[in-house]
């Protein structure tokens, strides 16, 4: 066990948890106007009307597949009745599907961050940080997919990297099981850590902000004077005619 391991499989993980609780309470505690997904919908609707569902419709989907197949150990789903060949069929395809939805919803978004001049010009050094960080973690991620479950023989992650990270979450990291695994899911694991300490400081915050007030918040009062009577009285303006409830 080299000392690479020791601080890829052993300390890294640790480092990113610490990184991330303690940059999100700093970023809650001073940069509380900064806790958005900073739109920009005003400048460009046309391309941000397809990306951004595709993107995140995939993220989710991606997600979720993450927490089936790493977090629940896989005698939980043999006991529900999801056998090896079940689950490497809806993990192989339902990922490819979300994986494609993930990554043309993204090429969209960068694409149209690019070339829409407005957009571009409202993109902070932390978006193209977090872009590429993004973008990292999803192609490799991808590319493991496609590589080495639907091209190759199929590699049984949940024999190594899986327990390996419930390992990580009771404080006994086995580094030995992440010995040998294949490079693109090395790429794709240190890769997905990297984004996750990233994560504080972007605008990826904003998925822990659900608009809940909304639903509770009250009206807006919006008033209009009618044109035609121009002014009266000597107050010009100043006479609601008409008067509109909406909300926020």
């Amino acid at each position: 066990m080299s000392a690479t391991d020791i601080l890829l499989w052993g300390v890294l993980p640790y480092v990113v948890t610490a990184v991330f609780i303690v940059g999100h309470v700093w970023r809650y505690r001073y940069d509380q106007f900064g806790w958005t997904t900073r739109s920009s919908e005003v400048y460009e609707k046309k391309l941000l009307r397809w990306g951004s569902p595709m993107f995140h419709v995939g993220v989710l989907m991606v997600a979720g597949g993450h927490v089936v197949g790493l977090l629940i150990p896989r005698e939980w789903l043999y006991a529900i009745g999801i056998d090896e060949h079940a689950y490497h069929l809806g993990a192989t395809w339902l990922g490819t599907f979300a994986a494609v939805l993930t990554v043309v919803g993204l090429t969209i978004l960068i694409y149209r961050r690019r070339r829409t001049r407005s957009v571009f010009l409202a993109t902070t050094r932390m978006d193209k940080l977090m872009f590429v960080a993004l973008g990292a973690a999803i192609g490799f991620g991808t590319a493991a997919t496609v590589v080495e479950q639907i091209i190759g023989g199929g590699y049984n992650y949940r024999e190594t990297i899986s327990p390996w990270i419930r390992s990580v979450m009771y404080f006994q990291p086995d580094i030995a099981l992440m010995d040998g695994i294949p490079v693109l899911f090395t790429l794709h694991v240190v890769s997905g850590l990297l984004l996750i300490a990233l994560w504080p400081f972007t605008r990826l915050v904003h998925v822990w902000s659900a608009p809940v007030g909304y639903l509770v918040r009250p009206y807006i009062v919006y008033r209009s004077r009618d044109a035609q009577q121009g002014m009266r009285e000597g107050r010009p303006g100043w006479d609601p005619v008409e008067t509109r409830s909406r909300k926020r």
